[in-house]
């Protein structure tokens, strides 16, 4: 992909010897990217805390970079190798972009420089899809650099995903359903599954009752349309889901 191409020769211009490495994980990797619905997930490395200068240099990158991306753009965190080689959770991140973001750097830029960075629950989540599925674009390969995560951590990472599903799955209604299913079915067994997986594993196990709503939402991420959900009881769908979660959870 000349995007990702771009983005690891730049990286390596603007940081040098400090940089570890470039994962490519997300849907990229797992079979089910969309132009239209999907972003470009990247996981930048490095070897100890870069300078304000250097993270400007490289954020400046990112955002005209993310120009050229799909509609919903690039979305890059930049952690350190030691909490790659050990694991930490909650995760410490050095940075983070996503669109969302990319009104508040192109604002003030040097507060965002400042401030972005902390720990990040997901980035359980996205290690453990580097570990299975990801793709090193640059530098150290993934089975020397990323240590075990665990399944304790992995599992409180995606269920923080799905915490407030009740709520969500009204206004962001394609993800939420997928991710309830993604979540039952690593509790359940043990698989690090795309959206698209878990969809249809969800076919495979669910009440009849269910199935369309799951029929109508992979048609959705498959496609450039927004699909009308008006005639699904998705709440109904959303509390089923979290009380097969628990109940997994308990057994």
């Amino acid at each position: 992909m000349e995007l990702t191409d771009s983005f690891v020769s730049q990286s390596k211009k603007i940081l040098g010897d400090r940089l570890e490495g470039i994962y490519l994980h997300g849907s990229s990797v797992m079979g089910c990217f969309n132009p239209k619905k999907s972003d470009i997930d990247l996981l930048v490395v490095v070897k100890d805390t870069v300078p304000d200068v250097s993270k400007t240099a490289f954020m400046d990158m990112v955002v005209e970079l993310n120009g050229e991306a799909p509609e919903k753009g690039i979305e890059m965190d930049m952690v350190r190798s030691d909490v790659c080689r050990h694991f930490v959770y909650p995760t410490p991140f050095e940075l983070h972009f996503s669109i969302k973001h990319l009104d508040w750097y192109r604002t003030n830029s040097t507060a965002y420089i400042q401030k972005m960075n902390g720990v990040n629950k997901d980035l359980a989540a996205y290690f453990e899809v580097i570990r299975r599925k990801g793709k090193c674009l640059y530098g150290t390969q993934i089975a020397e650099l990323f240590g075990e995560v665990g399944r304790e951590a992995y599992l409180d990472s995606i269920l923080c995903d799905v915490s407030d599903a009740e709520e969500d799955i009204q206004t962001n209604t394609a993800y939420i359903v997928l991710n309830l299913l993604r979540v039952l079915a690593f509790i359940k067994e043990d698989a690090v599954l795309s959206k698209k997986e878990g969809g249809e594993w969800g076919l495979a196990i669910l009440p009849e009752s269910y199935r369309p709503l799951v029929r109508l939402t992979l048609t959705e991420y498959a496609s450039d349309r927004k699909a009308d959900y008006s005639g699904e009881h998705l709440q109904e769908y959303a509390s089923f889901m979290l009380a097969q979660i628990r109940s997994s959870l308990a057994s």
